[in-house]
């Protein structure tokens, strides 16, 4: 896994039973204390060392990634020896509203519906073949947080369901 955030989304994925080899972080936050606690090895490589987390994970012998709110965007050597193994999920429903903002673009063009997608991470952010997705309604009065929490709260479920079904259909229950 690949995460740089509370955790959230990385619980989920150990909630749901799913092997988890090592958690990289691109700095120091607090999922690195719940992989700790659910006996996850951490590594943390920083975000001008791209290229490094591919020699961690070959060191963990991880087969397929799963990036959990991991804030960097990754470069070529990564999709160079995981290309169509990394899976990420993202607040809106692609290829509707791309990028870090998506929540707030969502509230700002006034949509009725978003949600969130479950899709195979490429080079291009947020252009990769979609894998799951499930809408999430837009309600009166919503502000980007109240919003995205309850976008979080489909995505804890579908994320966890989406890896599962990668792992055994495509991967041969491989350890992410």
């Amino acid at each position: 896994m690949l995460a740089s955030g509370t955790g959230t989304i990385l619980g989920a994925i150990l909630d749901a039973g799913l092997a988890v080899g090592v958690v990289i972080l691109d700095r120091p936050c607090p999922a690195a204390e719940l992989a700790g606690a659910a006996g996850v090895a951490t590594e943390v490589v920083e975000r001008e060392s791209y290229g490094a987390e591919v020699e961690a994970l070959k060191r963990h012998q991880i087969d397929v990634i799963a990036m959990a709110g991991f804030g960097t965007v990754l470069a070529p050597p990564i999709f160079d020896v995981y290309a169509g193994r990394i899976l990420n999920t993202h607040p809106a429903l692609l290829p509707a509203f791309k990028g870090w903002h998506a929540v707030r673009d969502a509230i700002e063009l006034g949509v009725k519906v978003t949600g969130t997608t479950v899709h195979i991470a490429t080079e291009e952010v947020d252009a990769g073949p979609i894998l799951a997705q499930e809408p999430v309604r837009v309600e009166p009065g919503d502000t980007e947080d109240t919003l995205h929490e309850r976008i979080k709260v489909v995505e804890r479920k579908l994320y966890p369901e989406t890896i599962r079904l990668f792992l055994e259909q495509v991967q041969g229950g491989a350890t992410a």
